[in-house]
Protein backbone atom coordinates (compact mmCIF):
# COMPACT_ATOMS: atom_id res chain seq x y z
CA UNK A 1 0.00 0.00 0.00
CA UNK A 2 2.88 2.66 0.82
CA UNK A 3 3.67 1.94 -3.23
CA UNK A 4 -0.09 3.38 -3.94
CA UNK A 5 0.56 5.82 -1.86
CA UNK A 6 3.61 7.31 -3.52
CA UNK A 7 2.02 6.71 -6.79
CA UNK A 8 -0.66 9.48 -5.37
CA UNK A 9 1.77 11.68 -3.38
CA UNK A 10 3.68 11.83 -7.17
CA UNK A 11 0.67 12.79 -9.10
CA UNK A 12 -0.61 15.23 -6.47
CA UNK A 13 3.05 17.06 -7.20
CA UNK A 14 2.19 17.06 -10.91
CA UNK A 15 -0.90 18.77 -10.16
CA UNK A 16 0.26 21.29 -7.88
CA UNK A 17 3.49 21.74 -10.14
CA UNK A 18 0.82 22.60 -12.95
CA UNK A 19 -1.41 24.86 -10.61
CA UNK A 20 1.56 26.47 -9.65
CA UNK A 21 2.39 27.33 -13.30
CA UNK A 22 -1.26 28.56 -14.21
CA UNK A 23 -0.90 31.03 -10.63
CA UNK A 24 2.76 32.70 -12.13
CA UNK A 25 0.61 32.75 -15.44
CA UNK A 26 -2.15 34.60 -13.86
CA UNK A 27 0.00 36.98 -11.66
CA UNK A 28 1.66 38.18 -14.61
CA UNK A 29 -1.40 38.96 -15.85
CA UNK A 30 -2.74 41.20 -12.93
CA UNK A 31 0.71 43.09 -12.41
CA UNK A 32 2.74 43.51 -15.80
CA UNK A 33 1.65 41.46 -18.78
CA UNK A 34 0.43 43.65 -21.99
CA UNK A 35 -2.88 44.40 -22.91
CA UNK A 36 -3.18 42.93 -25.69
CA UNK A 37 -1.43 39.54 -24.66
CA UNK A 38 -5.26 38.56 -22.78
CA UNK A 39 -6.31 36.19 -25.45
CA UNK A 40 -3.02 34.28 -25.69
CA UNK A 41 -2.62 34.15 -22.35
CA UNK A 42 -6.38 32.39 -21.80
CA UNK A 43 -5.38 30.03 -24.37
CA UNK A 44 -2.08 29.17 -22.96
CA UNK A 45 -4.23 28.76 -18.67
CA UNK A 46 -7.03 26.66 -20.54
CA UNK A 47 -4.59 24.34 -22.11
CA UNK A 48 -2.96 23.99 -18.60
CA UNK A 49 -5.71 23.77 -16.80
CA UNK A 50 -6.97 20.89 -19.46
CA UNK A 51 -3.47 19.22 -18.48
CA UNK A 52 -4.27 18.97 -14.95
CA UNK A 53 -8.15 18.40 -15.24
CA UNK A 54 -7.11 15.24 -17.32
CA UNK A 55 -4.90 14.37 -14.98
CA UNK A 56 -6.86 15.02 -12.21
CA UNK A 57 -10.06 13.24 -13.26
CA UNK A 58 -8.42 10.35 -14.77
CA UNK A 59 -9.47 6.64 -14.23
CA UNK A 60 -6.36 5.81 -12.69
CA UNK A 61 -6.43 8.39 -9.99
CA UNK A 62 -10.03 7.07 -9.72
CA UNK A 63 -9.13 3.47 -8.99
CA UNK A 64 -6.22 4.11 -6.95
CA UNK A 65 -8.47 6.26 -4.42
CA UNK A 66 -10.69 3.45 -4.35
CA UNK A 67 -7.76 1.14 -3.23
CA UNK A 68 -6.17 3.81 -0.98
CA UNK A 69 -9.73 4.54 0.69
CA UNK A 70 -9.63 1.03 2.05
CA UNK A 71 -5.81 1.88 3.69
CA UNK A 72 -6.82 5.60 5.14
CA UNK A 73 -9.46 3.43 7.24
CA UNK A 74 -6.40 2.02 9.24
CA UNK A 75 -4.75 5.40 9.60
CA UNK A 76 -5.08 7.68 12.35
CA UNK A 77 -7.33 10.22 10.93
CA UNK A 78 -5.40 13.26 11.84
CA UNK A 79 -2.49 11.98 9.84
CA UNK A 80 -0.91 14.10 7.17
CA UNK A 81 -1.37 10.55 4.46
CA UNK A 82 -4.91 10.16 5.92
CA UNK A 83 -6.09 13.74 5.54
CA UNK A 84 -4.26 13.66 1.77
CA UNK A 85 -6.18 10.58 0.70
CA UNK A 86 -9.49 12.27 2.16
CA UNK A 87 -9.48 15.29 0.52
CA UNK A 88 -7.62 13.62 -2.67
CA UNK A 89 -11.00 12.09 -2.57
CA UNK A 90 -13.19 15.28 -2.33
CA UNK A 91 -11.57 16.68 -4.99
CA UNK A 92 -11.42 14.24 -7.45
CA UNK A 93 -14.95 13.49 -7.02
CA UNK A 94 -15.52 17.35 -7.44
CA UNK A 95 -12.92 17.71 -10.73
CA UNK A 96 -15.13 14.59 -12.64
CA UNK A 97 -18.14 16.48 -12.52
CA UNK A 98 -17.03 19.17 -14.29
CA UNK A 99 -15.78 18.23 -18.76
CA UNK A 100 -12.52 19.16 -19.38
CA UNK A 101 -13.87 21.11 -22.47
CA UNK A 102 -15.23 23.54 -19.57
CA UNK A 103 -12.39 24.46 -18.50
CA UNK A 104 -10.51 25.48 -21.03
CA UNK A 105 -13.77 27.63 -22.39
CA UNK A 106 -13.89 28.87 -18.39
CA UNK A 107 -10.17 30.12 -18.63
CA UNK A 108 -10.26 31.72 -22.08
CA UNK A 109 -13.32 33.85 -20.97
CA UNK A 110 -11.84 34.60 -17.36
CA UNK A 111 -8.80 35.96 -18.70
CA UNK A 112 -10.78 38.01 -21.67
CA UNK A 113 -12.84 39.14 -18.88
CA UNK A 114 -10.45 39.89 -16.46
CA UNK A 115 -8.73 42.23 -18.67
CA UNK A 116 -11.85 43.65 -19.71
CA UNK A 117 -12.53 44.56 -16.02
CA UNK A 118 -9.75 46.20 -15.48
CA UNK A 119 -10.43 48.48 -18.60
CA UNK A 120 -13.93 49.10 -17.55
CA UNK A 121 -12.96 49.73 -14.08
CA UNK A 122 -10.44 52.61 -15.62
CA UNK A 123 -13.09 54.10 -17.49
CA UNK A 124 -15.97 53.24 -15.24
CA UNK A 125 -18.22 51.90 -17.60
CA UNK A 126 -20.04 48.78 -16.67
CA UNK A 127 -21.28 48.26 -20.43
CA UNK A 128 -17.31 47.73 -21.19
CA UNK A 129 -17.30 44.52 -19.01
CA UNK A 130 -21.16 43.53 -19.42
CA UNK A 131 -20.93 41.03 -21.93
CA UNK A 132 -17.70 39.31 -20.44
CA UNK A 133 -20.06 39.14 -17.17
CA UNK A 134 -22.77 37.86 -19.00
CA UNK A 135 -20.42 34.96 -20.32
CA UNK A 136 -19.20 34.39 -16.64
CA UNK A 137 -22.98 34.00 -14.87
CA UNK A 138 -23.58 31.53 -17.69
CA UNK A 139 -20.70 29.60 -16.73
CA UNK A 140 -21.78 30.00 -13.60
CA UNK A 141 -25.12 28.45 -14.39
CA UNK A 142 -23.68 25.29 -16.29
CA UNK A 143 -21.04 24.48 -13.22
CA UNK A 144 -23.78 24.18 -10.79
CA UNK A 145 -25.40 21.75 -13.56
CA UNK A 146 -22.99 19.88 -13.08
CA UNK A 147 -23.45 19.14 -9.55
CA UNK A 148 -26.65 17.61 -7.65
CA UNK A 149 -28.65 19.65 -6.99
CA UNK A 150 -28.67 21.01 -3.90
CA UNK A 151 -31.00 22.47 -0.79
CA UNK A 152 -30.36 26.16 -2.63
CA UNK A 153 -27.80 26.32 -5.83
CA UNK A 154 -25.97 28.95 -4.20
CA UNK A 155 -24.18 25.81 -2.07
CA UNK A 156 -22.76 24.52 -4.99
CA UNK A 157 -20.57 27.47 -5.11
CA UNK A 158 -20.14 28.29 -1.84
CA UNK A 159 -18.78 24.78 -1.06
CA UNK A 160 -15.70 25.81 -3.46
CA UNK A 161 -14.45 28.51 -1.19
CA UNK A 162 -16.03 26.75 2.19
CA UNK A 163 -16.29 23.31 2.09
CA UNK A 164 -19.54 21.70 3.68
CA UNK A 165 -20.90 25.17 4.56
CA UNK A 166 -24.65 25.82 3.14
CA UNK A 167 -26.13 29.11 2.46
CA UNK A 168 -28.78 28.80 5.06
CA UNK A 169 -25.94 28.46 7.03
CA UNK A 170 -24.25 31.97 6.24
CA UNK A 171 -27.09 33.65 5.99
CA UNK A 172 -28.46 32.94 9.71
CA UNK A 173 -25.02 34.16 10.81
CA UNK A 174 -25.31 37.19 8.88
CA UNK A 175 -28.56 37.81 10.54
CA UNK A 176 -27.77 37.33 13.65
CA UNK A 177 -24.54 40.09 13.02
CA UNK A 178 -26.61 42.52 10.25
CA UNK A 179 -28.55 43.42 13.12
CA UNK A 180 -26.03 44.30 16.24
CA UNK A 181 -23.51 45.97 13.32
CA UNK A 182 -27.00 48.57 12.74
CA UNK A 183 -27.47 48.76 16.14
CA UNK A 184 -23.87 49.77 16.95
CA UNK A 185 -23.58 51.98 13.88
CA UNK A 186 -26.49 53.68 15.13
CA UNK A 187 -25.00 54.60 18.89
CA UNK A 188 -22.26 55.44 16.81
CA UNK A 189 -24.13 57.85 14.54
CA UNK A 190 -25.51 59.84 17.64
CA UNK A 191 -21.80 60.77 19.08
CA UNK A 192 -19.93 63.62 17.59
CA UNK A 193 -17.46 62.53 14.53
CA UNK A 194 -13.98 61.14 14.60
CA UNK A 195 -11.90 63.80 12.47
CA UNK A 196 -9.65 62.05 9.80
CA UNK A 197 -8.95 64.73 8.01
CA UNK A 198 -5.38 64.26 8.45
CA UNK A 199 -5.02 61.09 6.42
CA UNK A 200 -6.73 62.90 3.13
CA UNK A 201 -3.59 64.68 2.05
CA UNK A 202 -0.81 64.17 -0.34
CA UNK A 203 1.30 61.15 0.72
CA UNK A 204 4.76 60.59 -1.19
CA UNK A 205 4.12 56.87 -3.37
CA UNK A 206 7.17 56.06 -2.99
CA UNK A 207 7.45 56.64 0.88
CA UNK A 208 4.20 54.51 1.25
CA UNK A 209 5.47 51.69 -0.44
CA UNK A 210 8.61 52.14 1.85
CA UNK A 211 6.76 52.29 5.18
CA UNK A 212 4.62 49.05 3.91
CA UNK A 213 7.72 47.49 3.64
CA UNK A 214 8.79 47.64 7.06
CA UNK A 215 5.58 46.88 8.36
CA UNK A 216 4.72 43.59 6.62
CA UNK A 217 8.82 43.26 7.12
CA UNK A 218 8.67 43.38 11.15
CA UNK A 219 5.58 41.15 10.97
CA UNK A 220 7.76 38.61 9.58
CA UNK A 221 7.06 38.30 5.53
CA UNK A 222 10.25 36.54 3.77
CA UNK A 223 11.35 38.92 1.32
CA UNK A 224 13.54 35.78 -0.01
CA UNK A 225 10.61 33.98 -1.02
CA UNK A 226 8.24 36.70 -1.90
CA UNK A 227 8.23 40.07 -4.17
CA UNK A 228 5.35 43.03 -3.94
CA UNK A 229 4.56 44.64 -7.10
CA UNK A 230 1.15 46.86 -7.85
CA UNK A 231 -1.82 45.94 -9.04
CA UNK A 232 -5.94 47.48 -9.72
CA UNK A 233 -7.05 45.01 -7.14
CA UNK A 234 -4.63 43.81 -4.30
CA UNK A 235 -3.95 39.59 -4.22
CA UNK A 236 -1.82 37.21 -3.29
CA UNK A 237 -0.52 34.61 -5.09
CA UNK A 238 1.09 31.53 -3.81
CA UNK A 239 2.95 28.71 -5.85
CA UNK A 240 5.03 27.30 -3.50
CA UNK A 241 5.87 27.38 0.17
CA UNK A 242 8.93 29.09 -0.99
CA UNK A 243 7.05 31.56 -3.30
CA UNK A 244 4.24 33.55 -2.31
CA UNK A 245 3.58 37.26 -3.47
CA UNK A 246 1.60 39.90 -2.31
CA UNK A 247 0.50 43.12 -4.22
CA UNK A 248 -0.86 46.39 -2.86
CA UNK A 249 -2.53 49.75 -4.71
CA UNK A 250 -1.49 53.36 -3.61
CA UNK A 251 -3.79 56.57 -3.52
CA UNK A 252 -1.45 59.57 -3.59
CA UNK A 253 -4.14 61.48 -1.52
CA UNK A 254 -4.96 58.69 1.26
CA UNK A 255 -3.06 56.78 3.37
CA UNK A 256 -5.29 54.06 4.13
CA UNK A 257 -5.74 52.26 1.13
CA UNK A 258 -1.60 51.57 0.74
CA UNK A 259 -1.14 50.67 4.87
CA UNK A 260 -3.87 48.29 5.26
CA UNK A 261 -4.46 47.15 2.03
CA UNK A 262 -0.15 45.27 2.22
CA UNK A 263 -1.21 44.59 6.08
CA UNK A 264 -4.15 42.52 4.77
CA UNK A 265 -2.30 40.93 2.30
CA UNK A 266 1.12 40.17 3.79
CA UNK A 267 -1.20 37.76 6.40
CA UNK A 268 -2.58 35.94 3.47
CA UNK A 269 1.09 35.47 2.50
CA UNK A 270 2.52 34.78 6.54
CA UNK A 271 -0.44 32.00 6.08
CA UNK A 272 0.90 30.26 3.14
CA UNK A 273 4.77 30.85 3.87
CA UNK A 274 3.76 28.83 7.23
CA UNK A 275 2.78 25.67 5.46
CA UNK A 276 4.73 22.70 6.92
CA UNK A 277 7.27 21.95 4.78
CA UNK A 278 6.08 18.03 4.35
CA UNK A 279 3.44 19.44 2.88
CA UNK A 280 4.78 21.39 -0.34
CA UNK A 281 3.43 19.66 -3.52
CA UNK A 282 0.24 18.14 -1.91
CA UNK A 283 -3.30 18.77 -2.04
CA UNK A 284 -2.85 19.90 1.59
CA UNK A 285 -0.70 22.54 1.26
CA UNK A 286 -3.28 25.66 1.03
CA UNK A 287 -5.54 27.13 3.32
CA UNK A 288 -8.38 24.92 5.31
CA UNK A 289 -10.76 27.49 3.46
CA UNK A 290 -11.27 30.89 1.95
CA UNK A 291 -12.52 32.74 5.55
CA UNK A 292 -9.75 30.97 7.10
CA UNK A 293 -7.19 32.69 4.82
CA UNK A 294 -9.56 35.86 5.30
CA UNK A 295 -9.31 35.70 9.06
CA UNK A 296 -5.46 35.63 8.85
CA UNK A 297 -5.17 38.66 6.79
CA UNK A 298 -7.76 40.32 8.82
CA UNK A 299 -6.13 39.96 11.88
CA UNK A 300 -2.46 41.37 10.90
CA UNK A 301 -4.73 44.30 9.11
CA UNK A 302 -7.00 45.47 11.76
CA UNK A 303 -6.68 43.48 15.30
CA UNK A 304 -2.99 44.16 14.92
CA UNK A 305 -2.47 47.13 12.35
CA UNK A 306 -5.76 49.07 13.30
CA UNK A 307 -5.05 48.67 17.37
CA UNK A 308 -3.35 51.22 19.78
CA UNK A 309 -0.43 49.15 20.99
CA UNK A 310 1.00 48.69 17.27
CA UNK A 311 0.93 51.92 16.71
CA UNK A 312 2.51 53.00 19.51
CA UNK A 313 5.62 51.61 17.89
CA UNK A 314 4.95 52.26 14.62
CA UNK A 315 3.58 55.83 14.62
CA UNK A 316 6.86 57.68 15.31
CA UNK A 317 8.39 55.86 12.18
CA UNK A 318 5.24 56.52 10.45
CA UNK A 319 5.81 60.41 11.21
CA UNK A 320 9.82 60.52 10.20
CA UNK A 321 8.44 59.77 6.97
CA UNK A 322 5.36 61.90 6.57
CA UNK A 323 6.49 64.97 9.10
CA UNK A 324 2.70 66.49 7.88
CA UNK A 325 1.85 63.90 10.47
CA UNK A 326 3.74 65.21 13.65
CA UNK A 327 0.78 67.85 14.43
CA UNK A 328 -1.45 65.01 15.09
CA UNK A 329 -1.20 62.80 18.25
CA UNK A 330 -1.31 59.59 18.21
CA UNK A 331 -4.48 58.85 19.82
CA UNK A 332 -5.98 61.14 17.46
CA UNK A 333 -4.23 59.21 14.68
CA UNK A 334 -5.30 56.50 16.36
CA UNK A 335 -9.22 57.45 16.31
CA UNK A 336 -9.06 58.71 12.59
CA UNK A 337 -7.65 55.32 11.26
CA UNK A 338 -10.77 53.57 12.66
CA UNK A 339 -13.10 55.93 11.85
CA UNK A 340 -16.89 54.78 11.56
CA UNK A 341 -18.56 56.16 8.50
CA UNK A 342 -20.90 54.36 5.86
CA UNK A 343 -18.65 54.43 2.78
CA UNK A 344 -18.22 53.23 -1.21
CA UNK A 345 -15.32 50.95 -1.29
CA UNK A 346 -14.82 47.79 0.76
CA UNK A 347 -11.37 47.19 0.97
CA UNK A 348 -11.36 50.91 2.73
CA UNK A 349 -14.27 49.90 4.76
CA UNK A 350 -13.92 50.81 8.42
CA UNK A 351 -14.58 47.28 10.66
CA UNK A 352 -17.94 48.70 12.09
CA UNK A 353 -19.60 48.79 8.38
CA UNK A 354 -17.21 46.55 6.28
CA UNK A 355 -19.91 43.81 6.64
CA UNK A 356 -22.53 45.33 5.13
CA UNK A 357 -20.59 45.43 2.04
CA UNK A 358 -20.02 41.93 2.37
CA UNK A 359 -23.60 40.87 3.24
CA UNK A 360 -24.90 43.20 -0.12
CA UNK A 361 -22.92 41.08 -2.54
CA UNK A 362 -24.11 37.77 -1.36
CA UNK A 363 -27.53 38.97 -1.39
CA UNK A 364 -26.61 40.13 -5.19
CA UNK A 365 -25.00 36.97 -5.84
CA UNK A 366 -28.11 34.89 -4.60
CA UNK A 367 -30.56 36.69 -6.76
CA UNK A 368 -27.78 36.69 -9.84
CA UNK A 369 -27.88 32.88 -9.06
CA UNK A 370 -31.96 32.34 -8.54
CA UNK A 371 -32.78 34.53 -11.89
CA UNK A 372 -34.20 37.62 -9.61
CA UNK A 373 -31.55 40.15 -11.26
CA UNK A 374 -29.64 40.25 -14.62
CA UNK A 375 -26.87 41.61 -15.29
CA UNK A 376 -27.80 44.31 -17.21
CA UNK A 377 -29.41 45.56 -14.23
CA UNK A 378 -26.52 45.60 -11.45
CA UNK A 379 -25.00 48.67 -11.07
CA UNK A 380 -28.49 49.73 -10.53
CA UNK A 381 -29.06 47.21 -8.30
CA UNK A 382 -26.01 47.52 -6.24
CA UNK A 383 -26.77 51.49 -5.58
CA UNK A 384 -29.70 50.29 -4.23
CA UNK A 385 -28.43 47.98 -1.87
CA UNK A 386 -25.85 50.51 -1.15
CA UNK A 387 -28.24 53.30 -0.21
CA UNK A 388 -30.47 50.80 1.41
CA UNK A 389 -27.28 49.38 3.91
CA UNK A 390 -25.59 52.44 4.35
CA UNK A 391 -27.13 55.34 3.20
CA UNK A 392 -24.44 56.22 0.20
CA UNK A 393 -24.97 55.88 -3.40
CA UNK A 394 -22.00 55.70 -6.14
CA UNK A 395 -21.44 58.55 -7.92
CA UNK A 396 -20.02 56.11 -10.58
CA UNK A 397 -19.52 52.17 -11.51
CA UNK A 398 -15.76 52.15 -10.86
CA UNK A 399 -16.60 53.04 -7.55
CA UNK A 400 -20.14 50.95 -7.20
CA UNK A 401 -20.76 48.23 -9.18
CA UNK A 402 -17.05 47.50 -10.78
CA UNK A 403 -14.91 48.13 -7.89
CA UNK A 404 -13.87 44.33 -7.19
CA UNK A 405 -12.07 42.11 -9.32
CA UNK A 406 -13.93 38.76 -8.41
CA UNK A 407 -16.87 38.31 -10.56
CA UNK A 408 -14.17 38.90 -13.74
CA UNK A 409 -12.19 35.84 -12.00
CA UNK A 410 -15.82 33.75 -11.96
CA UNK A 411 -15.54 33.66 -8.20
CA UNK A 412 -19.52 33.41 -7.11
CA UNK A 413 -19.46 32.10 -4.27
CA UNK A 414 -16.62 33.93 -2.44
CA UNK A 415 -17.55 37.29 -1.03
CA UNK A 416 -19.00 35.34 2.26
CA UNK A 417 -15.58 34.14 3.19
CA UNK A 418 -14.17 38.12 4.03
CA UNK A 419 -17.13 38.39 6.61
CA UNK A 420 -16.35 34.85 8.18
CA UNK A 421 -13.00 35.45 8.15
CA UNK A 422 -13.52 38.54 10.28
CA UNK A 423 -15.85 36.14 12.58
CA UNK A 424 -12.81 33.55 13.03
CA UNK A 425 -9.96 36.29 13.76
CA UNK A 426 -11.96 37.43 16.36
CA UNK A 427 -12.43 34.15 17.61
CA UNK A 428 -8.50 32.86 17.20
CA UNK A 429 -7.64 36.73 19.12
CA UNK A 430 -9.84 35.84 22.47
CA UNK A 431 -7.87 32.21 22.07
CA UNK A 432 -4.33 34.16 21.67
CA UNK A 433 -4.71 36.34 24.19
CA UNK A 434 -5.80 33.95 26.67
CA UNK A 435 -2.14 31.93 25.85
CA UNK A 436 0.10 35.17 25.23
CA UNK A 437 -1.35 37.75 27.65
CA UNK A 438 1.43 40.15 27.57
CA UNK A 439 0.97 40.63 23.43
CA UNK A 440 0.15 43.52 23.31
CA UNK A 441 2.57 45.15 25.03
CA UNK A 442 5.16 43.25 22.88
CA UNK A 443 3.19 45.01 20.04
CA UNK A 444 4.00 48.19 21.34
CA UNK A 445 7.94 47.33 21.35
CA UNK A 446 7.58 46.28 17.59
CA UNK A 447 7.22 42.61 18.40
CA UNK A 448 5.01 40.24 16.65
CA UNK A 449 7.02 37.18 16.70
CA UNK A 450 5.18 35.48 19.25
CA UNK A 451 1.82 35.80 17.59
CA UNK A 452 3.28 34.42 14.63
CA UNK A 453 4.54 31.47 16.07
CA UNK A 454 0.75 31.24 17.94
CA UNK A 455 -0.24 31.13 14.14
CA UNK A 456 2.08 28.86 12.81
CA UNK A 457 1.55 26.12 15.18
CA UNK A 458 -2.21 26.68 15.75
CA UNK A 459 -3.32 27.08 12.14
CA UNK A 460 -0.27 27.71 10.00
CA UNK A 461 1.18 24.53 9.97
CA UNK A 462 -2.08 22.22 9.51
CA UNK A 463 -2.25 23.85 5.90
CA UNK A 464 -5.77 22.42 4.60
CA UNK A 465 -5.30 19.07 7.01
CA UNK A 466 -9.29 20.04 8.57
CA UNK A 467 -12.31 21.42 7.39
CA UNK A 468 -13.18 25.04 8.35
CA UNK A 469 -15.17 24.66 11.42
CA UNK A 470 -13.25 21.72 12.21
CA UNK A 471 -10.03 24.23 12.36
CA UNK A 472 -12.13 26.45 14.33
CA UNK A 473 -13.61 24.23 17.13
CA UNK A 474 -10.54 22.51 17.52
CA UNK A 475 -8.77 25.85 18.16
CA UNK A 476 -11.30 28.00 19.46
CA UNK A 477 -13.94 25.62 21.10
CA UNK A 478 -16.79 26.18 19.34
CA UNK A 479 -17.85 26.85 15.96
CA UNK A 480 -18.16 30.03 13.48
CA UNK A 481 -19.69 32.62 15.95
CA UNK A 482 -20.40 36.27 15.90
CA UNK A 483 -20.48 36.81 19.46
CA UNK A 484 -16.17 37.03 19.60
CA UNK A 485 -16.52 39.68 16.74
CA UNK A 486 -19.62 41.76 18.22
CA UNK A 487 -17.33 41.56 21.44
CA UNK A 488 -14.28 42.94 19.95
CA UNK A 489 -16.32 45.66 18.17
CA UNK A 490 -18.09 46.95 21.03
CA UNK A 491 -15.11 47.47 23.18
CA UNK A 492 -13.43 48.95 20.76
CA UNK A 493 -15.80 51.45 19.51
CA UNK A 494 -16.93 52.18 22.73
CA UNK A 495 -14.22 53.43 24.06
CA UNK A 496 -13.54 55.57 20.60
CA UNK A 497 -16.56 57.15 20.19
CA UNK A 498 -17.36 56.99 24.18
CA UNK A 499 -20.32 55.30 23.48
Amino acid sequence: MEKKLEQLKETLATLADLGGAVGVLGWDQQTCMPPMAAEARGQQMGTLGRLAHDIATSAELGKLLEELKVHAADLDPDSDDARMIKFAVRDFEQATRIPGDFVVEQAQVIALASQAWSEAKEKSDFAHFQPHLEKIVDLTHRLIGFFPPAEHPYDTLLDFYEPEMKTAEVKSIFNTLRTQQVELIRKIGTKPQVDDSFLHQPFDEKKQWDFGVEVVTKYGYDWQRGRQDKAPHPFTSSFSINDVRITTRINPEFLNTMLFGTMHEAGHALYDLGHAPELERTNLNTGASQAVHESQSRMWENLVGRSLPFWRYFYPRLQEYFPQLTKVGLVDFYRGINKSQPSLIRVEADESTYNLHIMLRLELEIAIIEGKVQVKDLPQAWNQKMEEYLGVTPPDDARGVLQDVHWSWGYFGYFSTYALGNLISAQLWEQIIKDIPDLEDQFSLGRFDSLLAWLRKNIHCHGRKYLPQELVQKVTGSKIDPAAYMRYLNKKYTQIYDL
